[in-house]
């Protein structure tokens, strides 16, 4: 997980696709820039979960972003957790691995907390 510094909160990686249409190449690309770690690859190809999340305004970079909505489109991911891991100090001041089961106690955005990721992780479990 990473502490994404904008929200104040432990998440996944994640990201923007930034006009790729290869919405698992950009999650793939997102790990790697958030994390460090060289070498990831699809449990799956297929798109794990898909909902739509509002974003409260923000500041990004010193400019005012407005209110919006994402489509979150979630991709399940597999790594080496012996990999060097390291921070991407524009967006993260924390990289670290957790345990699946431990992983919801350190969000702190409520919504993000009740309503994806234990919905996920319940949903990997199966």
């Amino acid at each position: 997980m990473i502490y994404h510094n904008i929200y104040k909160s432990w998440a996944w990686t994640g990201g923007h696709s930034d006009g790729d249409s290869n919405l698992l190449n950009v999650a793939i690309r997102e790990v790697k820039e958030e994390t460090g770690v060289k070498t990831v690859k699809p449990i799956t190809n297929d798109i794990f979960s898909l909902e739509i999340i509002c974003v409260n305004g923000h500041v990004k970079r010193g400019k005012y972003v407005s209110s919006h909505v994402h489509l979150n489109v979630t991709y399940l991911l597999e790594a080496d957790e012996n990999e060097e891991l390291r921070i991407k100090e524009d967006e993260n001041s924390g990289v670290k691995w957790v345990d699946i089961n431990k992983a919801v106690e350190l969000v702190s955005e409520v919504w993000m907390k009740d309503n994806i990721y234990k919905k996920l992780i319940e949903k990997m479990k199966k």
